[in-house]
């Protein structure tokens, strides 16, 4: 598990620039699944047919793409302009280690005023998206060929695992990749009744445009999305889950209730340790989308307890991502034959 994220999550992905972090993801997927594709967008679509004649389909998902940023323009002295791509928190910015995503990648910093030299008024004042720059040592000219306008910008990260936390950029939602993929190696050798059709969508970050597009497209009957939520700090109380309290199932009105109640019953069934996510309305993942495509799928979702969202060092615990694998399969493992066998022609 640790390998496997420690590919993923170092691979560069940012939002609609995916296609370095989806090989990876290709890699470590075709040998679960005998048939891969990519569809116009980016996602990744893999099958694993049960191998019985008009089966239901299982749609499993989680987003590959990460936040990141954008060159915008150049100014005097080679420092790039950037906007956000997703959900940047500018507050983490300043000082920040980047990967320019040039033909020739460049190492690069997000510059920032010294104390010395601020005002109190100026030290007070929140950080804002036009007051920030990327310094890669380069003059103006050489700036202006080596990194067109467009160019994608990662945030740069290292991979450590502390006592079972693993810290990293981009778990959100490498580490919902990751536990599918632990699915399917669980589940590699048994017998199954519907085909499952692992979805490893792009840009989420963006507007869930990947998970649309891919399950309209899969035409699944019934789906599982993966992905996280957020984990207890001593500065949030609020809506925050145990990490390592296991993996998060989530309850509310726009989750298949009889999904939602079987994983439930599993996980207490199988002492697997669980957390309830209740979600009056929108759960922000791409299970919302999903589950209105084309006339309708019965959708779930398993949420794992994230640190730090949305920063160059999130943080996610390796038990919290098999807990979340184990229940998944267990959860496959057990539709029935009738059941799976009633899906497309």
């Amino acid at each position: 598990m640790r390998d496997t994220l420690k590919r993923l999550c170092l691979a560069p992905g940012v939002s609609g620039f995916e296609s370095t972090a989806a090989g990876t993801a290709v890699e470590l997927l075709e040998r679960f699944c005998p048939e891969i594709g990519i569809d116009a967008l980016g996602n990744i679509c893999g099958i694993r047919r049960c191998g019985r004649e008009g089966a239901k389909r299982l749609l499993l998902d989680a987003h590959i793409d990460e936040i990141g940023l954008i060159v915008s323009g150049h100014e005097k002295g080679g420092f790039l302009r950037f906007l956000p791509v997703g959900g940047v928190d500018l507050r983490v910015l300043p000082a920040s280690e980047v990967t320019v995503l040039a033909a020739e990648p460049l190492f690069g910093v997000i510059g920032c005023m010294p104390p010395h030299v601020q005002t109190r008024e100026e030290a007070e004042k929140p950080v804002s998206e036009g007051e920030l720059f990327i310094d890669t040592g380069l003059s103006l000219e050489n700036a202006r060929k080596k990194v067109p306008v467009g160019t994608p910008v990662c945030l740069n990260s290292r991979f450590v695992e502390m006592n079972g936390t693993v810290f990293c950029k981009a778990l959100d939602d490498r580490a919902g990749v990751a536990a599918i993929l632990r699915t399917m190696e669980i589940i590699a050798d048994e017998e199954i009744s519907v085909d499952i059709i692992v979805q490893i969508s792009v840009q989420e970050e963006l507007g869930t445009r990947g998970a649309k597009t891919g399950a309209y497209s899969a035409r699944p009957d019934m789906a599982v999305a993966i992905d996280v939520g957020h984990a207890e700090t001593p500065d949030a109380s609020k809506d925050v889950f145990e990490l390592g309290g296991g993996v998060m199932i989530g309850v509310g009105p726009s989750l298949c209730r009889d999904m939602t109640d079987r994983l439930r019953e599993l996980a207490s069934e199988k002492g697997i340790k669980h957390q309830l996510e209740v979600m009056g309305g929108d759960n922000g993942t791409n299970a919302w989308p999903i589950q209105v495509s084309r006339a309708g799928v019965k959708t779930a979702l398993l949420s794992l307890p994230l640190r730090y969202m949305h920063t160059p060092c999130e943080a996610v615990s390796l038990d919290d991502i098999e807990s979340a694998a184990v229940l998944l399969a267990g959860f496959i493992l057990k539709i029935p034959a009738q059941e799976g066998g009633e899906g497309h022609a």
